[in-house]
């Protein structure tokens, strides 16, 4: 028999069933000499630096850096009863071969290799590589299952990344936090993403807006506009010579038939950018919504960097034009330039996401809002990317009038092309048409109707929403990276939605809603971090460094241990040669001062878990979710905790003992024991108890 490890329940089942395994029990599905189980995401995880040695427990500055000499795992507390049920399952007599089913890519071969190891499993296994869960791919892809020596390399990359972005986080994570007297996260991806953040509000805030002034002159049915000019007397100068002179003469007209191709397949990022532009979702959210469709057999795998079909799928495609075209009712005829969306050489591990023939079987009622908006798009854009082109005519025309030249532009469609496709699928987004300006000749002298003095101003850079720090995660250091690099820029496409969330988690960023759109704006304590932080580590050029050796160890053209050896190096380096920068207790120290310690007289200022003392050797703390007054049924609101540390005391109403369930009003007193921790006592008075 084989055993089938796959990377979550739904796919596992989805391959049993078509591989007629359909005896259930607890962690796995068995039949027809197969039995088929699940990782569950990451079984095995590398340990913490206290497992290596009791002394990391304490994050000191004199413990680093820290790097294993051997590299240990545990399996995940979470998961260890399915890590239990796969390993019996490796030791079954009865199984002679594993298929490893995991999502097929970097991170997909680095679970199952660690739960293979973790296990002392020594039987054969092959790879099973595949790009759509629909019956047929799973079938086509255990006829032609892949030796496993051929994704070595590919694990030993993903093995390389892991190890390398934990050096770089463990390390840094402390190195910083101990200089700087609190927890600050660094992440190899996460902050470089950060510092780009932070570079764009910095932009923004020392932008000094200049006013300028146009002039535009009215003409039989269209306008025509000066440059801009800095004086607005100018202008006005100028606006009455143009009066008074009451023509202008044609110097220059240009007509032009121009194309706009059809836009390419989505990948993932390109996925995710729309989605957010046009409906509004985070990147984790489309991720999330994509992976269901996944599961659910609609669409291709969407973890991809990719934007186009091999070659094999060419004859398949025009079948699945004409099934989706009649799913989603479009009365307009379908072009298939095929060949436009087809190139082996541009598909790196997956194609690009499309729709797959499931969706013509499919009540697509019966998915969410999300999902279903998602899925439009998916079918939107195949049908767009086998469109022909947008075509149209634009006409630019120069007047001159008092020596001043004034432009004009017109546009003209010719053919809708693929545009006609999108403006179907989605409402409000008609192609604008210019003003189609008349037939005129050089020489031609037109009357002025009118005219208007426009001001205006220099506007800043935009803050970052999802759908543009996508796109700069995407093109980070590209230009240092060679061009034979498929895969360029920070993250990847399955990982940069997971950093933009832990960014907003962790409080180093935060959206801000403005209108219908979500703007991505820095903490105070994520410009704080990166006003400390070294080049070395905000930079994206690491990470792009990084990536072009990872994807050279994946392709045998680099050597792995050289690879962890600069990782080693880069991390001794830095802990030995950072110095703290000056007024840097100014810069992190932002937080709010709400009031006096009642035992050492410092400041005590308000962190994300509680309020505490800035005297060092003091210990008094006063947390947020205090068990004193959990144990009373109340949770303090800061304008209470503000009121206590003022008046040492503080009158509550409607208390509840949890002991008792007795409810009383009462007062309570706060003071401190000799070693400065917070002490309570309730004083009841003239409240009395209820």
């Amino acid at each position: 028999m084989k055993l089938v490890l796959a990377e979550k329940p739904s796919v596992a089942q989805s391959i049993a069933k078509v591989l007629k395994a359909d005896k259930r029990y607890d962690g796995y599905l068995e039949g027809n000499d197969y039995v088929v189980s699940w990782c569950v995401g990451h079984l095995v995880e590398l340990v913490q630096p206290e497992n290596y040695d009791i002394k990391y427990t304490k994050w000191k500055y004199e413990d680093l850096p820290i790097i294993p000499t051997g590299w240990l795992y545990q399996v995940s507390s979470a998961t260890n009863k399915q890590f239990k049920v796969i390993k019996k399952l490796m030791e079954r007599s009865d199984i002679d071969g594993l298929i490893c089913a995991t999502d097929a890519g970097r991170e997909g071969e680095l679970i199952f290799r660690l739960v293979y190891h973790q296990c002392r499993c020594r039987k054969p296994f092959e790879r099973l590589w595949i790009s759509s869960m629909e019956d047929s791919a799973i079938l086509d892809g255990f006829k032609n299952l892949k030796n496993s020596s051929e994704y070595d390399a590919l694990y030993e990359a993903a093995l390389c990344r892991e190890r390398a972005d934990w050096l770089v986080g463990i390390n840094a994570t402390r190195l910083f936090s101990c200089l700087y007297s609190q927890t600050l996260n660094i992440g190899r991806v996460m902050t470089p993403t950060l510092a780009m953040v932070v570079i764009r509000e910095a932009q923004i805030s020392a932008f000094q807006s200049i006013p300028f002034y146009t002039l535009q002159l009215s003409f039989d049915g269209f306008n025509a506009s000066s440059q801009r000019m800095d004086s607005k007397d100018d202008c006005d100068k100028l606006r009455q010579s143009c009066l008074e002179s009451k023509t202008a003469t044609v110097v220059q007209v240009d007509k032009k038939n121009k194309q706009e191709k059809a836009p390419l397949l989505y990948d993932l990022t390109s996925l995710q950018r729309e989605a957010n532009r046009l409906l509004g979702f985070t990147a984790q959210q489309t991720l999330d919504y994509t992976q269901s469709l996944y599961e659910k057999k609609l669409v291709t795998y969407p973890r991809t960097d990719s934007r186009f079909l091999t070659d094999d799928m060419a004859a398949s495609v025009n079948c699945l034009i004409d099934e989706v075209s009649m799913k989603f009712n479009i009365g307009i005829p379908i072009s298939k330039e095929v060949k436009q969306i087809i190139n082996n050489s541009k598909v790196t591990d997956h194609n690009a996401i499309v729709p797959t023939k499931q969706i013509t079987k499919f009540n697509l009622t019966e998915l969410g809002k999300g999902e279903y908006q998602v899925l439009k798009l998916i079918a939107m854009r195949l049908l767009c990317a086998v469109g022909k082109p947008f075509i149209y005519q634009e006409t630019d025309v120069v007047l001159k009038c008092f020596d001043t030249l004034f432009n004009a532009k017109g546009k003209v469609t010719l053919d809708l092309g693929w545009k006609q496709i999108k403006e179907y699928f989605i409402e409000n987004k008609k192609e604008k048409e210019a003003t189609q300006l008349p037939n005129l000749a050089i020489g031609e002298k037109l009357i002025i109707h009118g005219s208007e003095i426009k001001e205006g101003k220099t506007s800043p850079p935009k803050h970052f929403t999802e759908d543009t720090l996508l796109q700069a995660m995407e093109k980070a250091s590209v230009d240092e990276m060679s061009v034979k690099i498929e895969r360029k820029g920070i993250g990847t496409p399955a990982t940069r939605a997971g950093i933009i969330e832990k960014l907003v988690r962790i409080g180093f960023i935060e959206r801000i809603a403005n209108k219908k759109v979500k703007n991505l704006i820095p903490t105070q304590k994520g410009i704080s971090l990166i006003t400390v932080v070294p080049e070395l580590i905000q930079s994206a050029s690491m990470t792009a460094d990084w990536e072009e050796k990872l994807l050279g160890i994946e392709k045998g053209t680099y050597d792995s241990k050289e690879f962890m050896q600069e990782i080693e190096d880069m991390v001794t380096g830095l802990v030995k040669n950072y110095e703290v920068v000056k007024g840097a207790d100014v810069i992190m120290n932002n937080k709010k001062v709400i009031g006096t310690c009642p035992h050492c007289g410092s400041d005590i200022i308000q962190g994300q878990k509680g309020y505490f003392c800035t005297n060092k050797e003091c210990r008094f703390v006063l947390w947020k979710n205090n068990a004193f007054f959990s144990s009373i049924g109340k949770k303090l609101t800061e304008t209470q905790f503000e009121d206590l540390l003022r008046n040492k005391r503080l009158k509550l109403k409607e208390c509840q003992s949890k002991k008792t369930g007795k409810v009383f009003n009462s007062t309570v007193i706060l003071s401190t024991e000799n070693d400065g921790k917070a002490k309570f006592e309730l004083n009841f008075g003239k409240e009395g108890q209820k």
